[in-house]
């Protein structure tokens, strides 16, 4: 069953809310500054005016709009809400070729065709500045071959998208997806990161990285 409720956590100055949207239920995150009020909005794949909604009722800015990766149910309403808001849509640099096909990432299959040309593209290790937070810009491809994750390190927060699920990984049988990649991009998390890091996913629950590390298939052998 897919839950359509919102849902928040706090990490420091970070509240994170996620919105569950789209036919694949996909989590859409609005991540709030507590302090300024600003907000990034968080693969929009879907149902742009309930987005909307949950920027109205939280009474905060957006700054950016940021992507994971590119397929259709986490890009449908970026389009809609960078152009209400007037802000950037930003996603890795090797995810630019899916972005701007329909077939590659999907939404042709899907009767929804969209493509989106991001308005800026980050390289993997890149610190930005959005909202009032610095964020580590994390290379992790596999799901698809430009997928990224972002890291709030003051925060302790991942935004994993479809590469690191509780439990699980993202599937790798789609285009440029390979399951050798997701392995190493997943092991690279783990290694790289903090036990207590929460990570926030594309689909399902929040997890975090010490309990991947003990209990995630996809994480053995990674000494």
């Amino acid at each position: 069953m897919i839950l359509k409720g919102q849902q928040a956590d706090m990490a420091g100055n970070l509240t994170v809310k996620s919105n569950v949207v789209g036919m694949i239920g996909t989590n859409s995150y609005l991540l709030i500054n507590n302090t300024t009020k600003e907000a990034i909005i968080v693969d929009p794949g879907a149902e742009a005016g309930r987005i909307e909604k949950s920027v109205k009722d939280n009474e905060v800015t957006p700054a950016a709009i940021l992507l994971t990766h590119g397929h259709f149910d986490h890009i449908l309403a970026a389009n809609e809400l960078r152009e209400l808001y007037g802000i950037p849509v930003c996603a890795g640099r090797e995810e630019e070729q899916l972005l701007a096909s329909s077939m590659l990432n999907l939404s042709t299959d899907y009767g929804c065709t969209c493509t989106v040309k991001p308005d800026r593209l980050f390289e993997d290790g890149e610190h930005v500045m959005l909202a009032g937070f610095d964020i580590e810009v994390i290379a992790t491809p596999g799901h698809t071959g430009g997928c990224v994750c972002y890291y709030f390190e003051q925060e302790s927060v991942l935004i994993s998208g479809d590469t690191l699920f509780h439990n699980a990984v993202g599937r790798t049988d789609l285009a440029t997806g390979s399951s050798k990649a997701i392995i190493q991009s997943v092991h690279r998390l783990i290694k790289q990161l903090p036990a207590d890091t929460k990570v926030y996913p594309g689909h399902g629950a929040p997890t975090d990285i010490g309990w991947e590390e003990e209990n995630n298939p996809y994480c053995y052998d990674i000494s």
